[in-house]
């Protein structure tokens, strides 16, 4: 779809509806595109729990660090 800067300036808000739903907007100015409004890549919805079983928390994970990384931590 291709616009002017006026329509761009009016319903900008319809406009980035449209983009969030995968769509591209030109928009031109004097019959020129200039500029281009597209969706941002990863920008959909989350999946939780995708990568669920791809790692797996040690027994460890909360023991207490030696006193050397303590340390190392302070400097």
């Amino acid at each position: 779809m291709e616009v002017n800067v006026h329509q761009a300036k009016t319903q900008l808000s319809q406009l980035l509806r449209r983009v969030a739903a995968g769509e591209e907007i030109i928009i031109a100015r004097g019959g020129k595109p200039v500029a281009k409004l597209i969706p941002i890549a990863g920008a959909g919805s989350r999946v939780l729990g995708c990568d669920q079983g791809r790692f797996t928390v040690p027994e460890d994970f909360n023991a207490t660090l030696d006193e050397e990384v303590l340390e190392s931590f302070e400097r």
